[in-house]
């Protein structure tokens, strides 16, 4: 299985390592950059703590000029959830004045397990910071996302290894008008992603969200479920790009997108990360890219063994 990336980018501005960027002069402007704010506890020769370099931050740049933050690794996964920065950051809210995005959780493997983040409500920060536009978040042990009403968050973006039932729920059960991109990382029950098909049912019927053109439903073991479920749903229709990648979507579920109601009106359909075999692998890029779709089918996997359709695995897990 394959891991995580740090952000290169958040809100289209480039991610830039604030502890690395301090030891350069002059500074980046507070408006030029996403600014991961990240401490590492295994180096011996650095005992700062996540506050005191986010202090450090807001001395160094105008923190009224701060526009996208990234908040990578904060302590030990294991030992404090993401409340911990996030109140920090909600704590400056008065001085964050121009925050349009903020990403929770950007960890590597290297630095722990996607599974192994400990999350918490980060609906908090939609409270916090009613300007908020984008909202990412990585990691779903211990995630909540509260039903919540926000004006203007227009992309949510939620990486896991086993998203929570509640979660979808959560997001399902909240007043977000202006979201126009949904990307939800649904995982295995072995990690905790414990939802059917049945629980997107809301969002598939195209009532929730009016303004929604990009979804992702990805990194999931129920792939071809999900892929037969999207095949005749509603929203669909009002989609510019659909994403079903990261998991384990065979012949099956490409044959039922190809067997549904037409696609040909979207810009893009990404299913990289996939066990379709070659002949289907061409049938669907053929059929779609004829019309010009975008059709993303690299990484062919092969199931693990023999097992076949048991041995299909997604992109990340733990």
């Amino acid at each position: 299985m394959s891991g995580v990336d740090h952000l290169h980018e958040l809100l289209g501005l480039p991610a830039v390592d604030f502890q690395h960027a301090a030891k350069e002069a002059p500074i980046q402007a507070a408006d030029a950059a996403a600014w991961r704010i990240s401490v590492d506890p295994y180096d011996d020769e650095s005992e700062t703590t996540w506050e005191e370099a986010f202090q450090a931050f807001l001395q160094a740049v105008d923190p009224a000029g701060v526009r996208a933050l990234i908040i990578g690794q904060w302590g030990e996964s294991c030992d404090e959830t993401s409340s911990y920065p996030i109140d920090l950051v909600i704590a400056t809210a008065d001085r964050l004045t121009s925050l349009e995005a903020v990403f929770v959780g950007d960890l590597t493997m290297e630095e722990a397990e996607i599974s192994w983040i400990e999350q918490s409500d980060v609906t908090a920060l939609l409270r916090a910071f009613p300007g908020l536009r984008e909202l990412g978040v990585r990691g779903g042990t211990g995630l909540v996302f509260s039903p919540s009403e926000h004006k203007r968050l227009r992309s949510l973006t939620i990486e896991t290894g086993g998203l929570p039932v509640g979660v979808i729920r959560g997001i399902l059960d909240s007043e977000l008008p202006a979201l126009e991109r949904l990307d939800l990382w649904l995982g295995v029950s072995e990690y905790g992603g414990d939802a059917d098909v049945a629980d997107l049912a809301p969002l598939l019927s195209g009532s929730r969200f009016p303004g929604l053109t990009h979804l992702g439903l990805r990194n999931s073991e129920l792939q071809n479920e999900i892929a037969t479920a999207v095949a005749s749903a509603p929203v669909v229709a009002q989609l510019r790009a659909l994403d079903l990648s990261h998991g384990t979507l065979g012949d099956e579920g490409a044959a039922a997108l190809l067997d549904g109601q037409p696609l040909t009106h979207l810009e893009r359909l990404d299913l990289h990360h996939h066990f379709m075999t070659e002949p289907m692998q061409d049938r669907i890029t053929q059929a779609l890219e004829s019309s010009g779709v975008r059709v993303d089918v690299s990484e062919r996997n092969k199931p693990w063994g023999d097992r076949g359709a048991e041995g299909r695995y997604t992109s990340v897990a733990e």
